[in-house]
């Protein structure tokens, strides 16, 4: 059953740079990209409805924080949540498995589009990873071409299924961020390096870098919202 817990108070809110404030819903806002999403948006002055599976796996608290228990893979369960919101932000995360097919990063959005169709929502801002398509790790480093990708391919698949499907979706506007492999570090003031593809190449073609700070995946999703540079595209990203 859906229920929803009140919120203690909390630091009073910063002005925004653009005096815009928005409502969004995060979804997976409970995993260590989503809490930085949701710590970034409350203090740029954003309200947030933070979506979850267990309301006990999410401590922050804020006057503008709401946080709700949602079926990911139910539009009925998600669309409540999502009426009144801006935009969506997902930062789902689903395991590797060697035994069965990994299905949860389409099944959800096949969900959460129907849900936003149902609540008017038309921007949703997601994340996969680089080298989600098949051919793209051909030029990454050995370890990651032979050891890394086959383990975690089952992941890389089902990215890339979601990330065809969005391709379809020709009524809402998505963006998928691509980060590489993530640390659990803060966000930076690191200029951000993109490219329209499946990773961010050097000079010679060859990926730039490896990892990246979850802060700083969350701090590129969080500049897409008021932007359309993205809109309909994925892109990969990096630090320099």
């Amino acid at each position: 059953m859906e229920r929803s817990s009140p919120l203690a108070n909390s630091a009073p809110i910063p002005r925004l740079w653009n005096n815009v404030s928005m409502k969004i819903a995060v979804l997976g806002a409970s995993g260590q990209t989503g809490q930085f999403v949701v710590k970034q948006a409350l203090q740029q002055g954003h309200i947030v409805t933070a979506v979850v599976r267990n309301l006990d796996m999410l401590t922050v608290r804020h006057d503008n924080l709401q946080v709700v228990k949602a079926d990911i893979f139910s539009m009925d369960s998600l669309k409540t949540h999502f009426k009144g919101t801006d935009v969506v932000v997902s930062c789902l995360g689903f395991s590797t498995s060697f035994f069965s097919s990994v299905t949860g990063y389409t099944d959800s959005m096949r969900a959460m589009i129907g849900a936003m169709r149902e609540a008017r929502v038309n921007k949703v801002i997601t994340m996969t990873s680089w080298y989600t398509d098949p051919n793209s790790g051909t030029q990454s480093p050995y370890l990651i071409r032979f050891l890394l990708l086959p383990l975690i391919r089952s992941v890389l698949s089902n990215m890339w299924e979601m990330e065809q499907y969005l391709r379809q979706v020709d009524d809402i506007n998505w963006t998928v961020v691509r980060p590489p492999g993530l640390k659990n570090l803060p966000s930076s003031a690191l200029e951000f390096l993109t490219h329209e593809g499946y990773f961010v190449p050097d000079d010679g073609g060859r990926p730039a870098g490896s990892a990246m700070g979850r802060g700083d995946v969350a701090r590129f999703m969080l500049s897409l919202l008021n932007s359309n540079a993205w809109v309909k595209k994925g892109v990969a990203i990096t630090t320099k």
